[in-house]
């Protein structure tokens, strides 16, 4: 389950989200919910998903969900999301969340994987096409 720490934070990847889970979000042991990481997730990934769809989303699938470290009160974490693909009404993310945390030291440790699918919809959630790129 271990994974070599990175020593920073990506640069590269569009940072959706920032959030420091409380704790209500955890376990009589501050061990942080996964369903609450979930939650977080398909928010951060419905950001760039919803910027590509000029306008509103639903999330549809959650393809891959991988927890790889634990998540603790107290951690300040850092969600990515990229789009990776898109079809014609649909729009597929890739999530990645890291943990700063913040007890002993100020490692960096890459916590959860994910990739989301969201449609698309009009003033009626209704699947629409998405716009066009220009």
């Amino acid at each position: 389950m271990s994974s070599p720490a990175p020593s920073r934070l990506p640069d590269e990847k569009l940072l959706a989200l920032r959030v420091m889970p409380m704790p209500g979000d955890a376990n009589a042991h501050g061990d942080v919910f996964g369903g609450w990481i979930m939650a977080q997730a398909d928010i951060a990934g419905s950001v760039p998903a919803a910027q590509r769809a000029n306008g509103r989303v639903a999330t549809v699938a959650v393809n891959q969900f991988m927890f790889k470290e634990p998540v603790f009160v107290g951690d300040l974490l850092s969600f990515y999301a990229t789009v990776v693909k898109t079809g014609n009404t649909s729009i597929t993310v890739q999530v990645e969340a890291y943990a700063q945390r913040m007890r002993l030291s100020h490692e960096i440790v890459k916590v959860t994987e994910a990739t989301v699918t969201y449609v698309a919809t009009d003033e009626d959630r209704r699947p629409r096409p998405l716009p066009k790129l220009v």
